[in-house]
């Protein structure tokens, strides 16, 4: 028979070897999410991440906040977490919310004795909801983002899914600013490209310089009341310059 002295020393050796794990599979979070530029494919990743590293999560999903109260559920794992959003989205209170605005993290161990958000907990605890984990993602302005963790059964979440699901979340608050930028910057270097080709025709079709071509786009956009962008792109896919339309007397 094994001695006590001996399964304490083959637990307390296991412990390294899950930290390790958990580290290296982080790492490899970390660099797949950083080659993500796609913002839906990149929550989708976080996501899948959480239902594989954090413990005790079923199901999981993303909540987008926009103007401090509208909820918009995005890489949802589930139908569950979808209705867990619109409830908060209708009712304007839940843990979310809290994780996007007040708190870092917000843990909700039984719902149906959760007294935080009186008309948001019935609801949910009614829908199947049991225990949830929620993480802050980011906070841009008026729009927020948290990471959302569903547990089948109450009192699941504990400290150990509090710092992996924390883990998670940070690295998924970087990658999602990084791709955020990287968006901007391809929207930006798209919008440079089809000015210029813009351009080209018009400077080919009337033999005027650049910044003449240039200036034809501008009053364009101003007397049609269209972006630059827009009518560059109109001009370029039909031939044609934007013109207003001038009421029949």
């Amino acid at each position: 028979m094994a001695s006590s002295t001996g399964d304490t020393k083959d637990a307390v050796a296991q412990e390294p070897a899950v930290e390790t794990s958990l580290a290296g599979r982080l790492s490899d979070l970390a660099r797949e999410l950083q080659e993500e530029e796609d913002t839906d494919a990149l929550l989708a990743d976080i996501v899948d991440a959480a239902l594989a590293l954090i413990p005790h999560v079923t199901s999981a999903s993303i909540s987008l906040v926009r103007g401090r109260r509208t909820v918009h559920s995005q890489a949802a794992s589930g139908e569950l977490p979808r209705i867990i959003d619109e409830l908060q989205s209708a009712l304007g209170e839940g843990p979310c919310i809290d994780a996007a605005y007040a708190e870092r993290i917000v843990r909700v161990p039984d719902m149906q004795r959760e007294v935080r958000w009186p008309r948001f907990a019935k609801a949910a605890a009614d829908a199947g909801a049991r225990s949830m984990l929620c993480f802050q993602l980011f906070v841009k302005g008026d729009n927020l983002g948290a990471l959302n963790l569903y547990g089948e059964d109450v009192d699941v979440f504990d400290e150990e899914s509090e710092q992996a699901g924390l883990l998670v979340a940070s690295h998924g608050a970087v990658a999602f600013s990084d791709a955020q930028e990287i968006s901007q910057l391809n929207q930006a270097l798209d919008t440079r490209d089809v000015i210029g080709q813009a351009k080209g025709i018009l400077m080919e079709r009337f033999k005027i310089t650049s910044q003449q071509a240039f200036q034809v786009l501008t009053r364009a956009s101003s007397e049609t009341n269209t972006k630059l962008r827009d009518v560059a792109d109109h001009l370029t896919g039909s031939g044609e310059i934007p013109v207003r339309n001038r009421r029949r007397a």
